[in-house]
């Protein structure tokens, strides 16, 4: 009855102004690129009378507003709507599908609940991440036929294909996170390359917050160790984090963590830094971290004793028993993966908080490969998150993970599962010594 986005529309627009500004505005909880401007939209924009008449009168920007989205790493696309139309209009606005899924939720001439589950497996077989229990809610696991290659892992790592860096002057790195090394040779500093990827490395991409795939801070901590390994340096005296390291859904990141020489105190700088694996040479760096190593320093931390200690008493995430922790993690923003979900049972002892933590068991073979796996360790620092949300305990607490680190040692390698001992300082404010135990023996202490 209308022309839409089009001077006819004139009109109607102070009857329509009228309306609109008598609507009650929310600001937005997911970012939006607008079809008005062509552009990511703020929030002021959205909750704003004036946009939305704007948007009845002018002109719908569709592929202006497609290439924003693949401007900003978008490579997978779901249309909400009856058909298909927009996906073919966004495939034709594309400079390059190759790479690229587009897919509509809906058709009109197929049953559309059908229709919906085909378009989530096309985004899921892609690498997107599927909340299903949301679409296909169960009361228990539904076990998949036995087959010949059952609880048998016989894919390889892509950080087994990195070729011979030697022919090309430099070193092995040694670890699964890091490909090369070169020895710097004016300063004695190190610089240790890699490449990482959702798909490469799919156990990170089980690390989202807030919707996003978010390289641990226990990486950075493992590639800090790994570092202080090659030159003789046992304690990561300082890390602090600067700006997350967010893996795309498609494609690659360049890796580089940068060893400084020796300081009078026979300290090492470090920083690490990332790019777009496509990156051309002159496109610049991110720098996410920086710290110190330093020279182990302090006794080795005592065994952890009896366990649980005996005055401690259990924390439970749902006192029916019903839930556990992971549900109230993804109401927080933290919506963990199956290889993050390493936290087992959990006690109190006044604001002290001792866990158990153990890698799933497709996992725990690659253990031995790492220092200690990130996994694991952010499995034990997930205890600052059951600090937060334990209504019984610190309510000072705040639902959020660590950005500093200081004094972390790493006094054994391979574990796969593992005690913890969360201690809050108090100084900072926020802050904790953990410790963790293997076995009884200790692991590594404290930030």
């Amino acid at each position: 009855s209308h022309a839409f986005h089009s001077p006819l529309m004139e009109p109607m627009l102070a009857d329509f102004r009228k309306v609109a500004e008598g609507l009650v505005y929310e600001r937005p909880r997911l970012p939006l690129v607008s079809t008005v401007t062509g552009e990511a939209a703020t929030a002021d924009e959205l909750m704003s009378a004036d946009y939305w008449v704007s948007h009845v009168r002018r002109p719908v920007r569709f592929a202006d507003a497609v290439r924003a989205l693949a401007g900003q790493g978008v490579g997978r696309w779901a249309e909400l709507g009856p058909d298909g139309t927009l996906t073919a209009l966004a495939q034709a606005s594309l400079d390059d599908t190759g790479s690229t899924v587009l897919v509509p939720v809906l058709r009109k001439d197929r049953p559309e609940a059908s229709s919906l589950l085909a378009a989530l497996a096309t985004l899921f077989a892609d690498g997107a991440h599927i909340d299903w229990s949301a679409q296909l809610p169960v009361t228990a696991p539904v076990l998949l036929p036995t087959y010949a290659f059952q609880r048998r892992r016989y894919w390889l790592d892509a950080a087994d294909h990195t070729g011979d860096v030697t022919a090309a002057g430099l070193e092995r790195a040694g670890h699964p996170l890091l490909s090369a090394a070169v020895r710097v040779a004016d300063t004695g500093g190190l610089v240790l390359s890699g490449r990482l990827s959702a798909r490469g490395h799919a156990w990170l991409g089980d690390h989202r917050v807030l919707g996003r795939a978010i390289l641990p801070a226990t990486a950075y901590l493992e590639l800090a160790v790994h570092a202080g390994d090659q030159v003789g340096l046992g304690q990561v005296a300082e890390l602090t984090l600067e700006t997350p390291l967010v893996l795309p859904e498609r494609g690659a990141v360049q890796l580089q963590l940068a060893l400084g020489g020796e300081d009078s105190d026979g300290r090492r700088p470090f920083s690490v830094h990332s790019r777009a694996a496509d990156a051309a040479g002159d496109q610049p760096w991110t720098r996410h971290a920086q710290g110190l190593l330093a020279e182990e320093a302090g006794p080795v931390p005592q065994d952890a004793g009896s366990w649980p200690p005996p005055d401690a008493v259990p924390v439970e995430p749902d006192p029916a028993g019903e839930g556990d922790w992971y549900e109230l993690f993804a109401a927080a923003g933290f919506d963990y993966g199956p290889s993050f979900h390493g936290l087992g049972r959990v006690w109190r002892r006044d604001r002290d908080l001792f866990a158990e933590v153990a890698l799933p068991e497709s996992h725990r073979a690659e253990a031995a490969r790492y220092g200690l796996h990130p996994a694991l360790l952010d499995a034990a620092v997930q205890t600052l998150l059951v600090r937060a949300l334990d209504t019984s305990g610190d309510q000072e607490a705040a639902a959020t993970l660590p950005f500093a680190w200081s004094g972390f040692s790493l006094h054994a390698t391979g574990a796969s599962a593992l005690r913890v001992h969360l201690a809050p300082t108090g100084r900072p404010s926020g802050s904790a010594t953990v410790t963790v135990y293997s076995s009884g023996r200790p692991v590594g202490a404290r930030w």
